[in-house]
């Protein structure tokens, strides 16, 4: 059984990509962050459908938060101010903020700098969109 959550990422994608070694640089969250392609994702229970559309934060329960909740998750789960900022993006106001910014971020990821034609959601999936797999 794992004993800290693990932060699933798509390591194709070159903003992706620039977002984790920001993470792991600065943030220094208490997880183990893979990349989706080498993940072990029916261990996770996690299908490789959503991890390939949105960040995902499975406890070491199995619980998967997706999109935005994974990024407040992984700050909540940090030291300081980061914490905080965790907690402030888990508030009913924010959350759905929040959610609207992930979304049109990963929508749009193939534009940002950094960014490959790998970074492209596939057709017809919601970046973000809450559900449960």
């Amino acid at each position: 059984m794992r004993t800290r959550p693990v932060l699933v990422y798509d390591g194709d994608c070159g903003f992706c990509t620039a977002s984790v070694n920001l993470v792991r640089r600065w943030i220094r969250p208490p997880c183990d962050i893979t990349a989706r392609q080498w993940a072990e994702l029916e261990t996770l229970g996690v299908t490789e459908e959503r991890a390939e559309y949105e960040a995902l934060w499975v406890t070491p329960d199995g619980t998967v938060y997706g999109g935005a909740q994974a990024v407040a998750k992984l700050l909540s789960s940090a030291r300081g101010g980061w914490a905080v900022a965790g907690a402030v993006l888990q508030l009913a106001p924010v959350r759905l903020l929040a959610h609207g910014v992930y979304r049109a971020v990963a929508r749009n990821r193939h534009r940002l700098p950094g960014s490959t034609a790998a970074c492209s959601v596939p057709a017809g999936r919601t970046p973000g969109k809450a559900r449960k797999d």
